[in-house]
């Protein structure tokens, strides 16, 4: 979201256009698939942060979500666990790893869409 004062980008995600897309999708889904999508991201970010040696641990990297959980925020994905932790978690990301989780982000994004879109022509 730009600030029409200053034309300064407010949100943190909106800074990479591949990743301010995804939130926006994700965000306009529905509850179900925000669920799914926000599982295959804590799994996506889990092996990134391991395999780049950023904790040493799970517990580790939940808590440094858990760190940055702002209480009381009416945000969109505040009114689920799940989908909180794995906002937080991408937030807590360095901005490299963001970068590159953007791309991935984008393809679980894409990936839970055409599966809805496929279940749903088969209900016809």
């Amino acid at each position: 979201m730009i600030n029409d004062d200053d034309d300064q980008i407010r949100r943190w995600y909106d800074k990479d256009p591949i990743l301010s897309k995804a939130v926006n999708i994700l965000e306009t889904s529905s509850d179900n698939l925000q669920i799914q999508i926000a599982l295959n991201l804590i799994t996506v970010i889990i092996e990134h942060n391991i395999d780049n040696n950023t904790y040493s641990s799970v517990d580790e990297i939940i808590a440094s979500a858990d760190d940055e959980k702002e209480f009381g925020s009416n945000r969109w994905y505040d009114l689920d666990d799940t989908l909180k932790t794995a906002i937080q978690l991408l937030k807590t990301c360095s901005n490299e790893l963001r970068g590159k989780l953007a791309e991935d982000i984008a393809a679980i994004v894409t990936e839970a869409l055409n599966n809805v879109d496929s279940e749903e022509a088969l209900d016809i």
